[in-house]
This record gives C-alpha cells, structure tokens and sequence, in this order.
C-alpha cells in the first residue's frame, strides 16, 4: 500500500471514530469511575497558580477513588501552585527548586509505581472517563496513546483563528501525540527511552519513538486546548516550535504544500489556508537567536502554551 493510500485509510478510520460518540450519559460515566482502571497521571506545572485549580477539579473523582495515582511536579515555582494542589485529597505534590519540565517528569517517573503513565499539561483540563479510556487502550498491545483534542480559540483574533482552522483541515495534524497538551505511555511503551531528555518539545520527543501503527488516538470527550489569542503570541509559539524542531532533527513534522491545497473547500478555506501559510512563514523570518549555554527549557515563558505546530517546509 502506498503512503498516499495509508494516509486515506487513517483519516478514513479517525472519521469513523469520530462519528462514534464518547459516553456521556450518567450512567457510563458512573461505571467508568466506578472501574477506573489503575495508572499514573503526572502533571508537571511552573508558575501555574492560574490554572491548576481548573485541571484539578476535573480529576477530583479519579483522585478519590484512588485507584490512579496522581502526583502535580512542581519545578522552580514561585506562586502558590504547591499550596493549591494540596488541597486536593489524593494528589501528590512534588516540589523542585530548578524550573525543568524534563526534570519535572522524570522525578514524575520516580515517584510513580502504576502503569500506564499519563503526562498532562496544568491547563489542560481531561475528563475523567477520557483517560480511563486511554488507560484502558494501553492495557493492550498499543504502547502509546492520547484522547482526541479540540481548539478553543475564544478571544483569538481573526487571523489566529484562521490559523487554527487550516490546521483542523489537515488530516496528517491528526495522527500525532504532540499537540493536545496531554499524551500517555505504557510500561513497554516507556521502555523506548531512560528518562525524559532535555528538550523543548517532550511530546514531540515520544512521538518519535512510535511508528504511525503504535500510536492511538482513543475515541474520547475532546481535551479543550487555548490557542493564543494574538498573533504576536502564535508567532512567539512557533518560533519555539522551530527551535524544538532544530533538537531533534528526525522528528518530520512538516504539512506538504499539497496538502495545505486539498485542505481548501472554498473562499473561507482558502483565506485560512493562505493566513497557514504566511504565519507559517512569517515564524521562520526572524528567528531569534540564543545565548550560548541557555537551555530550550529555561528560555520559555513558561506562562505561554507550546503547542507543537507543524511548518512547510
């Protein structure tokens, strides 16, 4: 079978996944917590006082059925995101002096004993029977998996919003573990690696590590991912991209210039798509530079999303 041709059939199941609607009536969703199978949620967090109170709610069930071990990896914080989630009953915190994700998530790995392991962004906010239903995927032969995601691009500006449609058109951003703020792995899964490198990008990092067969992408209630809200602020975040592109050279992550013109279905879409590709672009122009001997991890703004986006190249 052809590249070409493999690539339909994926988009072709993921549509009919798709059409598939998650539980949501009460009475699944009171079995899925009721059998909730057991793993490890690891929540690395900086400085994430705004938001953590909001992922922790949502995971407040999971916690008291204890069944999950759930452990918020503070690392370099200076607000209160320790104080916070200590007040969940069942959530493990974790305090490090350095600001690291890397450090943060393999001090995660140390501290976990169950398996799966689901590494989740603080604001990003998972349903509880969306990860039940990625635990249970992983329960398998599949060695990484990750519930399906949405954009939220309330308060964006029009050319931000733009942006983000052309992306939802591309059925190859589809197939990926990068992008949802949130990804899990297996125990035979995390035997790929020793501990988590220091780079920009982990997600991006572990999608590498499985071929397109190996990874899931589990029929779920959609994570709700924040796009910035300006263009200064995508542009910001996909200049990280590049620069987590440029540490890991055989990570591919690039969308064809065919496919960019099948994603056009009329005026609308071909606006979208040209204001894809200007940004896209744009974001390569000016790339600044770094300062010998500065991290990726340590020159973000920890206070800014990194969504992984794919370039044309």
């Amino acid at each position: 079978m052809s590249a070409g041709a493999s690539n339909v059939t994926r988009l072709r199941r993921e549509q009919e996944d798709l059409a598939v609607p998650a539980p949501s009536d009460r009475s699944g969703r009171v079995k899925l917590l009721t059998c909730f199978p057991p793993g490890a949620i690891l929540i690395p967090a900086h400085n994430a006082a705004p938001v953590i109170d909001r992922a922790l709610r949502r995971l407040a069930p999971i916690a008291e059925l204890g069944t999950a071990e759930i452990c918020v990896i503070c690392h370099g914080c200076t607000d209160d995101t320790a104080e916070r989630a200590r007040k969940y009953a069942g959530v493990h915190v974790i305090e490090l002096e350095t600001a690291s994700k890397t450090t943060a998530l393999n001090s995660g790995d140390v501290w976990a004993t169950l398996w799966p392991r689901l590494y989740l962004d603080a604001d990003i906010e998972i349903d509880p029977d969306a990860i039940a239903r990625v635990f249970q995927t992983l329960q398998g032969s599949i060695p990484a998996a990750r519930p399906l995601y949405r954009y939220d691009t309330s308060g964006a500006s029009a050319l931000v919003r733009a942006y983000y449609r052309a992306r939802r058109r591309m059925p190859s951003t589809r197939f990926a573990l990068w992008g949802a703020g949130v990804y899990a792995i297996s125990k035979v899964g995390h035997e790929r690696f020793d501990s988590f490198p220091t780079v920009t990008a982990d997600d991006l990092f572990v999608d590498h590590l499985f071929s397109a067969n190996e990874k899931h992408i589990v029929t779920t209630v959609p994570v709700r991912v924040r796009t910035p809200l300006t263009t200064g602020a995508l542009l910001t975040i996909l200049r990280r991209n590049h620069r987590a592109l440029a540490e890991m050279p055989h990570a591919s992550t690039s969308v064809s210039a065919s496919e960019i013109v099948l994603s056009v279905r009329g005026l609308t879409s071909a606006l979208d798509a040209l204001a894809y590709t200007v940004l896209a672009v744009a974001s390569r122009a000016a790339l600044p530079g770094r300062h010998p001997g500065t991290s990726a991890e340590t020159g973000r703004n920890a206070g800014t999303r990194i969504v992984m986006t794919r370039n044309t190249q």
